[in-house]
């Protein structure tokens, strides 16, 4: 599992901006066109929120970037885990609350409409950073923001280059991340490996560009010793579907961060499917479909309000499949005539 430290990198360059209030210290970001605050007496807590926010650039959108406030308390006692990992978060809502509930110790309650959100752990769950982070802290940032500023959630990854990106999308083992990890490598520019967020009037795209999740598997055609440590090296994660997976902090990789939002000028499926023509991998997708596919992909960002807005622009910019060559960077290539 993951642990909750960062070797090599003191705690003070872990810090995007840290001040004290009172007993608690005070952790500021900038994230995804918003401003958080993360308010803790725990300097434990504290520590996995540096890991997932320090370092990374500010992303400003083109509304009001509005404040945040995260409270993260630690409490004594355990939860209530009799499976070895934590309870799967089961989300509740009603009286203008958000609510992402493990247990009884360990949930997290949002109030998108006041950017407040109070965030509890029980201790021994500091034994599960992974999950932790991503199911609690990160479930509370992406919620919060997407609430406030009337993002489109995306399941997927998205790369560019020059200010344009592509939004890759893709069931599950599609090769999502094999491919935004072959690009960052080759230079593109990197925005984010697991979760999009659009700002559907500007087709901005955003998210959170700190841990890029990739299989051994992915190693094989990874050239370059200090690339392939930079992965081997990586804490392992375990994901509530088994699968078993490098958590790469790209923080600690030579590659191109995308310094702003990206404008996206498509979208692509990936697909595990090898193509007919290992010269042609991309073809694009017949209007009469975009829609239900996309749909399919995208069950839960296809209930938000900016859905429509978003689905008739993307639409209208080019939606492809790319199929599998004979080598990653074919497919690298192929994204490139795209972004072109």
């Amino acid at each position: 599992m993951a642990t909750t430290s960062l070797p090599g990198i003191s705690e003070s360059s872990l810090d995007p901006f840290q001040e004290r209030v009172g007993e608690r210290d005070v952790v500021l970001a900038s994230l995804m066109g918003g401003d958080f605050r993360f308010e803790s007496d725990s300097p434990e807590l504290l520590q996995l929120v540096r890991m997932a926010y320090a370092g990374l650039p500010a992303h400003r959108l083109p509304v009001s970037a509005p404040e945040f406030h995260i409270e993260l308390r630690l409490v004594p006692g355990r939860s209530m885990t009799t499976t070895g990992e934590p309870p799967a978060v089961r989300a509740q809502s009603g009286a203008g609350l958000l609510c992402g509930v493990m247990d009884e110790r360990n949930y997290v309650v949002m109030s998108p409409e006041q950017g407040r959100a109070l965030v509890v752990v029980s201790r021994d769950m500091l034994a599960f950073p992974y999950h932790l982070r991503y199911e609690l802290i990160e479930f509370a940032v992406f919620t919060m923001a997407t609430c406030r500023l009337g993002l489109v959630p995306l399941h997927g990854a998205c790369v560019g280059r020059h200010g344009r990106g592509l939004v890759l999308l893709g069931a599950s083992g599609s090769g999502k991340s094999t491919l935004a990890l072959h690009s960052l490598l080759h230079g593109l520019d990197f925005l984010a490996e697991d979760a999009v967020f659009v700002e559907p009037q500007s087709m901005l795209a955003t998210g959170v560009a700190n841990f890029l999740h990739v299989k051994d598997d992915a190693l094989g055609f990874v050239s370059g010793d200090s690339a392939r440590s930079w992965i081997r090296d990586a804490p392992v994660i375990r994901r509530r579907s088994g699968v078993v997976k490098h958590e790469a902090d790209l923080r600690r990789a030579p590659i191109s961060m995308s310094s702003g939002p990206l404008e996206l000028v498509g979208a692509v499926f990936v697909s595990a499917r090898k193509a007919d023509d290992p010269q042609h991998l991309l073809q694009a997708l017949p209007l009469e479909t975009v829609a239900g596919r996309l749909i399919n992909d995208q069950p839960y960002a296809s209930g938000q309000p900016g859905w429509s807005t978003f689905q008739q622009t993307i639409t209208r910019l080019g939606v492809h499949e790319l199929r599998r060559g004979v080598h990653p960077q074919a497919s690298v290539d192929a994204l490139l005539t795209l972004l072109a």
